[in-house]
């Protein structure tokens, strides 16, 4: 391939791919909407899984790089009753498939695999058009522009470059989240970071749920889930940190304190995370000369997966443009014909809404 690939986010799945494409010698642009790769954080901790992500670790060539920065221990599970009770405590052993990192360290260690240039910051873009015969227009905030035979949208729930492919929007789940950090947990925060253990903490019910897990530097993060409408969110003010808090707060009232603990000790103003998802099973028909990945195509609630997937895609549309250098349809039939049907199964595999006894009968298969 003589043109380069143009991939639009420079998220993980759309950096995988241009790793796999720069490996195998093929031209690659990557036009990301933020303005440095230090502009916003970067999220929490990722499981990265043997049978996915890791998989296209080894295709990128960073296995030993990823293993660098694993955080060891943090595979440890633990599954509480909302009255504390703890139901499952299983320790990090070591030989587990889905060693955590951060997505920050992640996303840097891709970033760092390219040659100096490839990703192109701060361009959001405005506007996309089929030119015909597969080639694409890419107009971008400040009024710049690109034109591509080959252009992958790898940039997220609110893709620009979906419309392109398919009519479909992601429409809310009808659960969001919020967001808190606990700071030096083992000594400002002792009763909450005894009950995240070294790991991950689940403390399920329907309907109401408290996720957290333990990232370096002894911070907890907490993932505070409730399922209501949009509309009951937005009679909350967020921006009066102390009012949201003790709202979300009430609706885990008579939990045990040190789960409602990483609510209301939260170290910052509390981040409300609406949900949102593409239709199951989503696809399209071929269209010549562009592609999705990651989020793009198959949006979904939460489930672990989400990276792991986005990587998988990125790797395996590499390899396909790899082995089909002079025949893009070709490769990018091949990728789309095995990404529709893994994402549609992983979709099927979503924990339920249940009990921590069901959450547990789900994690030991016994509820499958």
């Amino acid at each position: 391939m003589h043109t380069p690939v143009t991939i639009i986010g420079a998220g993980l799945g759309g950096l995988t791919l241009a790793r796999v494409l720069h490996v195998h010698g093929i031209p690659v642009i990557v036009y990301e909407a933020e303005s440095s790769r230090s502009a916003r954080a970067q999220g929490g901790l990722l499981d990265i899984h043997d049978y996915n992500g890791q998989l296209a670790l080894k295709a990128a060539g960073l296995m030993d790089e990823f293993q660098a920065i694993v955080l060891e221990g943090r595979q440890a599970l633990r599954v509480l009753d909302r009255d504390g009770t703890v139901l499952l405590d299983q320790p990090d052993d070591g030989m587990g498939g889905r060693p955590e990192v951060q997505r920050g360290d992640l996303r840097q260690l891709l970033l760092d695999s390219l040659p100096a240039g490839t990703v192109r910051w701060g361009h959001k873009v405005s506007r996309v058009r089929a030119l015909g015969e597969g080639r694409h227009e890419v107009t971008f905030a400040d009024g710049g522009t690109v034109v591509t035979s080959l252009l992958v949208g790898a940039d997220g729930a609110w893709s620009r470059i979906r419309p392109l492919l398919s009519t479909a929007t992601p429409e809310y789940i009808g659960k969001s989240v919020v967001e808190t950090y606990l700071f030096d947990a083992g000594t400002r925060h002792p009763a909450a970071a005894k009950a995240v253990g070294g790991g991950m903490l689940i403390a399920p019910s329907p309907g109401r749920e408290i996720f957290a897990h333990r990232e370096k530097d002894d911070t907890l993060h907490a993932y505070v889930g409730v399922s209501e409408p949009q509309d009951w969110f937005a009679a909350i003010d967020f921006t009066d940190a102390a009012t949201a808090t003790a709202r979300i707060a009430q609706e885990f009232d008579g939990w045990a304190p040190e789960l409602t603990a990483l609510i209301t000790d939260s170290d910052v103003a509390p981040v409300l995370r609406p949900l949102y998802a593409l239709p199951a099973g989503h696809r399209w028909d071929r269209v010549p000369g562009v592609t999705l990945l990651g989020d793009a195509a198959h949006l979904a609630a939460p489930n672990g997966e989400g990276a792991n997937l986005a990587m998988l895609d990125g790797a395996e549309l590499g390899e396909a443009l790899t082995a089909h250098p002079d025949d893009i349809e070709t490769a990018l039939t091949e990728y789309e014909q095995a990404m529709f049907p893994r994402s549609a199964e992983t979709v099927m595999d979503e924990m339920p809404e249940i009990d921590a006894h069901g959450v547990i009968d789900w994690f030991t298969g016994k509820g499958q």
